[in-house]
Order: structure tokens, then sequence, then C-alpha cells
């Protein structure tokens, strides 16, 4: 996978994401109101939360919104959000894994299995493909933050567990329960981190040709397309030369 980022392989596109900001802004405030209401309104006392709102500033989202997103945990009209995470085959032999926040599960549900069935796959059970995953912490720095030697002393020093750096950025990976702790004495030494989140990293990759690759990236814009989805990772690998050919 030498010259690509494995992160932007196994969770879905940035590119996808940036051109469709208001519903980027939906699904971040969802999470920050449900992380808000899971636990403290105080991101300094509540770890999730905390995550939630660096991820919401990483992608320029104005304060306002944000406060407002936790404020609407405390009022009480407000929606009752839960977690549904799905497990699906992707073409080409993928693993797909969707997280939703939703407050109608067979709405999701049924969004999700008609994504799956219209390009190339289908829903599984669940526990059908999250065997082939390991929850962890994810933190992304952009190249810039430093050079990999660099990077790296700062990532072991803090405890990390793995670091891939490529020329798209540094991938950090930590222990689930040690995320927070290393993303903040990361934070005091290289700033603040374009992405720091809970991830599914998968134990094997799958190629991806170029058939498959196409019909893929459809099932994923159409899942990432949906109010109700937050993430979508998976395990496949395109290659440069197969995007280039996608375009």
């Amino acid at each position: 996978m030498a010259g690509h980022s494995k992160f932007k392989n196994i969770m879905h596109r940035k590119g996808a994401q940036d051109k469709k900001r208001s519903n980027l802004f939906s699904k971040l405030s969802r999470e920050i109101t449900v992380a808000a209401k899971m636990g403290m309104p105080d991101p300094d006392m509540n770890p999730r939360l905390r995550l939630a709102v660096n991820a919401a500033k990483a992608q320029s989202m104005p304060k306002d919104n944000i406060q407002r997103a936790i404020d609407k945990a405390n009022a009480a009209d407000g929606e009752n959000f839960e977690e549904v995470r799905y497990e699906g085959y992707g073409p080409g032999g993928s693993a797909i894994i969707v997280e939703a926040l939703t407050d109608n599960r067979n709405r999701t549900a049924t969004a999700v299995r008609t994504a799956f069935s219209k390009n190339g796959g289908n829903l599984g059970t669940e526990g059908s493909v999250v065997h082939g995953f390991d929850r962890l912490g994810l933190i992304v720095y952009p190249a810039d933050a430093g050079s990999e030697d660099k990077v790296l002393e700062a990532a072991m020093e803090a405890g990390a567990e793995d670091i891939v750096s490529s020329d798209d950025g540094h991938e950090i990976w930590t222990a689930a329960d040690d995320l927070h702790q290393v993303a903040s004495d990361l934070e005091g030494s290289l700033g603040e981190a374009e992405t720091v989140k809970l991830a599914w990293k998968p134990n094997l990759t799958v190629d991806m040709d170029e058939g498959h690759a196409s019909t893929l990236l459809k099932l994923i814009d159409t899942l990432d397309d949906d109010d109700d989805v937050q993430t979508v990772w998976g395990n496949y690998d395109i290659s440069d030369e197969v995007m280039e050919k996608l375009g």
C-alpha cells in the first residue's frame, strides 16, 4: 500500500465529505449531542465529547453550531439517538462496517440494506465481519506536522502502538482505551490532529480491481449520503493506479 494512505482506504473518502458540508455538519452535530447526553456536557470532563468537538473543529464547524449541538443534549424535546452497527459484504469480497446514530432503527436498516443490495453487496448478520477488524484509536496528522522520525518519536513517547507515515500524512494507532490520553499528549508536541477517533482497523486487506472498485465506491457514497450513517469502514485496498483510472 505504499504511496497512498491506508486511512483513505479503510475509511470513506474525505473528498466525498468535503463536497457535502451541510451533510457532514449534521453528522458531526449528532455525534456531539449523543456524546454530551451520555456524559458531562463539558468536553474536558467527557472524553467522547472532546473527540466529537475536536472532529467538528477539524472540519471548520462554527463554534455556535458546536455549542447548539451540546445544548441539544439537555433539551426536553431533544431527539433520542441510539448507536447501531451494521456489517456486510461489498464487491470483490470486501468486508464493510457501517456505524450509525438513528432515532428510527427500521428506517436506517432498510436504507443500509438497500444500499448494499443495489451496489453489489449484501448486508450480513451482527458479527459476520467484525471479527476481521480490531477496534483501535486512530490519530491522523498531515505530512507537514513533522518528519517521520519526529512523529514516530512523539507517538512512541505518548504510548501509541503503531504509526504509518506516507506522503499523505501520519496515521497513529493506539489501544482504544488509550486514545484520549495519547491524543492529548501528542497535541502538546505536534499540535492539533486532523482526526482523532475510534476506528475499525482490518487485520487483512483485499485488493480491488477497477470494476469492483467502481461499484464499491458507489456503495460507500450511497451509505455516506444517508443522514443516519456516521462512518463507513472496510478492508479494501484500492491502488493509486486503479484510482487514477476511475478518475
